[in-house]
């Protein structure tokens, strides 16, 4: 079976994390091998960029500078960890991808041609099979993200968490505004469901982009009955 690639799009505090590490402890089960991985960041490279752009440190680049950031870090990701999974028939679930980069510095104002050409850049070719767009409204996911912080040992909301509530709400828009424009690879779930919901919305988006795939795996066949 040849690698897949689904990504994982949403606001701040959407519940992305559980449940790609969800369907990763499924997909497993099935016997099918899984790598997790995040933007920025995933690869060394991409790491270190990561801690810059979260860390506000490349704010005074401006959007268009933290764009170039991001499509280095993508570039980076790309040909060190998506690719090679890919190649070798491993599905590869990502906590954000370029769409998030089409919609935080397009909201910032970048002009979408130069996102374009950033993004043809550093994917090379890469593009997710499935998008999961787990949406939530911003205050919703705003509060849970403050409710992680209390937790959190590692410390507040980061660079693109802190910013104001308006901000938040255009980026989902903007998600939304893409998931319809692009609804042949976008599948929208319902975050204000409970953690299971939410699980079972995201399996059955799964099986209807793979189900020829999946079928030929008995032992996925089997749970997703299951399962229903």
């Amino acid at each position: 079976m040849a690698g897949h690639f689904i990504t994982f799009e949403g606001g701040e505090g959407a519940g992305k994390s559980t449940q790609i590490a969800r369907l990763k402890t499924f997909l497993e089960s099935c016997g099918i091998k899984v790598v997790v991985t995040r933007e920025p960041g995933g690869s060394p490279g991409a790491e270190k960029i990561r801690a810059l752009l979260l860390s506000g440190e490349a704010r005074e680049l401006g959007p268009r500078g933290e764009a170039m950031l991001f499509a280095a870090a993508r570039a980076d990701h790309v040909d060190t960890t998506i690719r090679p999974a890919l190649e070798q028939g491993t599905w590869v679930l990502c906590d954000r991808y370029a769409d998030s980069t089409r919609v935080y510095q397009g909201e910032a104002g970048v002009d979408p041609d130069y996102l374009k050409l950033l993004e043809t850049a550093a994917v090379a070719g890469v593009y997710p099979e499935l998008t999961i767009l787990i949406d939530v409204p911003a205050d919703v996911g705003l509060k849970r993200v403050v409710q992680r912080s209390e937790t959190d040992a590692s410390g507040g909301p980061d660079r693109f968490e802190g910013e104001a509530l308006t901000v938040h709400e255009r980026r989902r828009q903007l998600f939304l505004a893409l998931a319809k424009e692009e609804d042949y690879r976008f599948a929208v779930i319902d975050g204000q469901q409970d953690t299971d919901q939410v699980e079972s919305s995201i399996r059955n988006a799964v099986l209807n982009a793979f189900q020829q795939e999946l079928e030929r795996t008995e032992t996925f066949t089997d749970k997703a009955e299951a399962a229903s």
